[in-house]
C-alpha cells in the first residue's frame, strides 16, 4: 500500500479551485501591504519634529554635550617654557627635573635686588640638587672650570641660557640685574 502524497493534493486543490488561489493572493498582498504602511507610519511618528521638539534630551544644549570632544588642549599664555632636555655626548637623552617656578615676590620700588632671593625662589630647583648636569650651589670643584670663563661669560649663559638651562632660569621677568646678583650669589658660596 502507498501513503497518500500530501503535495499531489494541494495541486489538485489549486487546479481545480483557481477562484481559492486568486482569493489567498490578494489577501497575503493586502496584508503585506497594510504591514508595510503601518510599518512607514510608526517610523515616521517616532522620529517626527513633533514628538522630538519637547524631548529633553534632543535640545541644543543636550546635542552639543553628546558631541562634544572628549578632551581639549589649552595651553597657558602665563606658563613658564619648557625645559628643552640636553643630550650628552653619546646623544642620549639626560632626565630634566620638571620645575615649578613660583611667581616672583613684589619688588619694592629702588631695592637693590637679591641674589639669595632670587636663587631660592628660581635656582635652586637645579643647583641644589645638580639636576641635569648643573653645577650644585656651593661645590668649588664644579663652579672652578665656569670661574675660569670669568663673571661675563656666567653672566651671558644665566641671562641667555646654556644647556639645559632655559634663560634667566626659566623665569623671563627677572631682571638681568636679578639674574647677575644670583650668579654672584653662588659664586660667593664657591670660593
Amino acid at each position: 500500500m502507498s501513503e497518500p502524497n500530501h503535495s499531489d493534493g494541494i495541486k489538485q486543490n489549486i487546479e481545480t479551485h483557481p477562484v481559492k488561489l486568486a482569493i489567498g493572493i490578494v489577501i497575503g498582498a493586502f496584508a503585506l501591504i497594510v504591514g508595510i504602511i503601518l510599518l512607514v507610519q510608526f517610523a515616521i511618528g517616532a522620529y517626527s519634529a513633533r514628538s522630538l521638539k519637547d524631548d529633553p534630551s534632543m535640545s541644543p544644549e543636550a546635542v552639543a554635550k553628546r558631541i562634544a570632544p572628549v578632551a581639549r588642549f589649552e595651553v597657558d599664555p602665563n606658563a613658564a617654557p619648557a625645559l628643552a632636555a640636553p643630550t650628552t655626548s653619546a646623544s642620549a637623552p639626560v632626565a630634566v627635573a620638571a620645575v615649578a617656578i613660583p611667581p616672583p615676590a613684589p619688588k619694592a620700588a629702588g631695592a637693590a635686588p637679591s641674589g639669595k632671593a632670587a636663587f631660592e625662589s628660581i635656582c635652586s630647583a637645579c643647583h641644589a640638587a645638580g639636576v641635569a648636569g648643573a653645577p650644585k650651589f656651593g661645590d668649588k670643584t664644579a663652579w672652578a672650570p665656569r670661574l675660569k670663563a670669568g663673571k661675563d661669560a656666567l653672566y651671558a649663559s644665566a641671562i641667555k641660557g646654556k644647556g639645559a638651562m632655559p634663560p634667566k632660569g626659566g623665569n623671563p621677568s627677572l631682571s638681568d640685574a636679578e639674574v647677575k646678583a644670583a650668579v654672584d650669589y653662588m659664586l660667593a658660596a664657591a670660593k
